[in-house]
């Protein structure tokens, strides 16, 4: 049997184990099918091919949207020096031929400068399609976290696959693909920070405690602007949703004023001088009477003993 590749156990489990034989086992298994033209049509679902760059084309459903250009023309420099190594997988759509898997590959090959690229052909349905593509761009790490998201949201949708299902589908667990998924709760200009690599996903995780879109963007610009860690980050939104201590009713405040200044009137009244209420709270507080004279100071003191 040939050795499998590092894709894991998820194309093989669900799609067979021909999926993901090693190029090595693929080329000696089909020597001769390489030097067939698919112009004389003797197409062998299965088997490998030579195909013209030109007949080949992207699958619409790819969850990867974003290709980083230096690690194609990294690719690109490779296959010049050794060829594509390990064939696409496509499957016929019309006249033409879908990928399946091997996108960057089929970039890489044009950049380099190839006509024809070695391909395996294939039947699958549109949700095997995508759930290849998923896992071939998953397991590869080549996904960012909204793409990837984004792949498991349609999948459900579409396909009304479980969160279960899907974690099955790509060996990941459940939780992961909960987490992945709950990212696309996050304001659209953070989703656009992750995607670009200036928000990692811990600090995006991080800002879900907001509820609030624009203050998850404005502690956003803070994590990049200020370098902030994962751990500062959970510190800073856990402040900030933190409840405000209840102000007083305004009109309770009012009526509390009205009630100390009428009685500092009334001791006023009293003392013949002026008197000062203050209050800490409606119970508790400090009376200061004023005095501008000896003879004054004496003559209060007495008006308070003749109290008693």
């Amino acid at each position: 049997m040939a050795k499998k590749t590092g894709l894991g156990r998820g194309l093989g489990a669900i799609f067979g184990d021909d999926v993901v034989d090693s190029p090595q086992a693929e080329k000696e298994k089909t020597n001769v099918s390489r030097e067939t033209s698919l112009d004389d049509n003797k197409e062998e679902p299965g088997k490998e091919y030579m195909m013209r760059l030109s007949v080949i084309e992207p699958n619409r459903e790819q969850p990867r949207k974003d290709f980083n250009q230096e690690l194609i023309g990294e690719l690109a420099d490779s296959i010049k020096k050794y060829g594509v190594l390990q064939p696409l997988l496509v499957q016929k759509k019309g006249e033409r031929y879908e990928i399946i898997a091997g996108e960057r590959r089929w970039r890489a090959a044009k950049e380099a400068g190839l006509k024809e690229v070695p391909v395996v052909i294939k039947e699958y349905t549109k949700q095997q399609s995508m759930e290849i593509a998923l896992i071939e761009n998953v397991q590869r790490e080549d996904l960012n976290p909204i793409e990837e998201a984004h792949a498991y949201q349609q999948l459900m949708q579409e396909f009304e696959l479980t969160q279960e299902e899907i974690a099955e589908r790509v060996s990941r667990s459940r939780t992961a693909i909960t987490n992945c998924m709950r990212l696309l709760k996050l304001d659209k200009r953070v989703q656009d920070m992750l995607i670009q690599g200036q928000l990692s996903s811990g600090h995006a995780r991080a800002l879900l405690t907001l509820e609030n879109g624009d203050s998850q963007y404005q502690v956003a610009l803070k994590i990049i602007d200020q370098k902030l860690s994962v751990r500062e980050v959970e510190k800073l939104v856990k402040l900030l949703g933190k409840p405000k201590k209840e102000e007083k009713p305004k009109e309770e405040e009012k009526d509390l004023s009205f009630i100390f200044r009428d009685l500092e009137e009334r001791m006023k009244q009293v003392m013949g001088t002026k008197v000062i209420i203050n209050k800490k709270d409606r119970n508790k507080g400090r009376i200061e009477i004023e005095y501008y004279s000896e003879a004054e100071l004496e003559r209060i003191v007495e008006l308070i003993e003749s109290i008693g």
